[in-house]
């Protein structure tokens, strides 16, 4: 097992309340724009049944993580896609969505996985798929940052609060990021995301950090198809612009506790051991 005296990685959570808000380009794009950051970043697609960070990055990978869980004989590295616009990813694999199911060994196998990950990166960006569903809250509760994106759609407003709310009651210390995402106007989306902002300051008392507003912008369209992540085709885009802003408000803010014991490792086996 690779052994390092460096902190380990920090883990961030990508999450929405509903499915169509962009999420799973965020996360791409963030954690490109990490990597050009000098930090090391592995991108984990948890989007069950619906991963697509292959395709964002026009990638290919032959192995997921279910591929190691359930085949003894593959190596760690095997299921590793590294140096693709400068960051590793690994595929998640259609059986994560029977977790519940994981016996003792396939628990065990996937503790590999993190343990080596965690040592490995600086960052661990996980693409959590939209909704909330038991399996997907747990993984949630584990990590040490959480952004929630969201769209000025009504429906996508009330789905982020409700998963805020259900993670809250759960761990009142989770921090939250918030970004709207597709807004046509720049007004529009901060007025999303300080209304959902004073929402939960009223009714949950909790304060969240607000990441800022990404427009509606031609360049992400352009970007799926020709399979180029956004920040790489097109790195003087709006959208681009605002992501590296946003990043670097995240990274401060985060580098307070950055020499700080990650808790990830402990309260995935919380999650896991205490079924």
């Amino acid at each position: 097992m690779l052994q390092s005296v460096s902190p380990p990685a920090k883990t961030i959570a990508v999450v929405s309340g509903k499915g169509g808000v962009g999420k799973s380009n965020i996360s791409t794009n963030l954690s490109i724009l990490l990597g050009k950051e000098e930090k090391k970043v592995l991108l984990f697609d948890l989007d069950i049944g619906m991963g697509n960070i292959h395709i964002l990055l026009g990638s290919h990978h032959t192995y997921s993580i279910m591929d190691y869980i359930e085949e003894k004989e593959l190596d760690i590295d095997t299921i590793i896609c590294e140096n693709v616009h400068g960051i590793s990813y690994i595929s998640g694999g259609n059986g994560l969505k029977n977790i519940v199911e994981w016996n003792e060994s396939h628990i065990e196998r996937f503790f590999e996985v993190m343990e080596y990950a965690v040592q490995k990166y600086d960052y661990i960006v996980f693409d959590m798929g939209a909704g909330a569903t038991k399996e997907t809250l747990e993984f949630i509760m584990a990590m040490d940052e959480i952004i929630v994106v969201t769209t000025p759609e009504p429906t996508s407003i009330t789905d982020a609060y409700s998963m805020i709310k259900y993670i809250y009651l759960r761990d009142h210390d989770k921090p939250f990021n918030l970004i709207c995402n597709r807004a046509e106007l720049k007004k529009e989306g901060i007025q999303t995301i300080t209304r959902l902002q004073e929402t939960v300051r009223k009714f949950l008392h909790k304060e969240i950090v607000l990441l800022g507003v990404l427009p509606e912008d031609s360049t992400v369209r352009k970007a799926v198809i020709h399979q180029v992540p956004l920040v790489v085709g097109y790195p003087s885009s709006h959208m681009t612009i605002s992501l590296r802003t946003m990043l670097h408000q995240l990274t401060g803010e985060s580098n307070q506790s950055e020499s700080k014991p990650s808790g990830f490792l402990k309260s995935m086996r919380n999650v896991f051991f205490r079924r």
